[in-house]
């Protein structure tokens, strides 16, 4: 059974740093494209970062600069590092196996404000 774990969130001010991190079980973690997704309530998912297997990245425009993904293949782990925080980071943040959005953790919040 796939599991994702997700952790790390809360309460930051903007400009403020957080780490998130995400547990992964069930399957072959080392071999899979994991992916960051968010969502603010009302709107669709949107995509954040994803990373290969060998730790290529991708970032979205909106992030890019400030978020850094990787990844622990040995202890099947996932991280994302957020720094610069704006208000409009604002959302529920999940780790996602490969780009199947259905395949998700429960999520973490992240809540930038003043």
């Amino acid at each position: 059974e796939v599991r994702l774990v997700e952790s790390g969130g809360g309460l930051v001010q903007p400009g403020g740093s957080l780490r998130l991190s995400c547990a992964a079980s069930g399957f072959t973690f080392g071999a899979t494209y994991m992916t960051w997704i968010r969502q603010t309530p009302g709107k669709a998912f949107e995509k954040v970062a994803n990373i290969s297997p060998s730790g290529s990245t991708f970032y979205s425009d909106d992030v890019k600069g400030r978020f850094t993904v990787s990844r622990d293949n040995a202890k099947s782990m996932l991280y994302l590092q957020l720094n610069t925080l704006r208000t409009e980071d604002t959302a529920m943040y999940y780790c996602v196996k490969g780009t199947n959005y259905a395949i998700r953790g429960q999520g973490t919040q992240v809540t930038v404000s003043s």
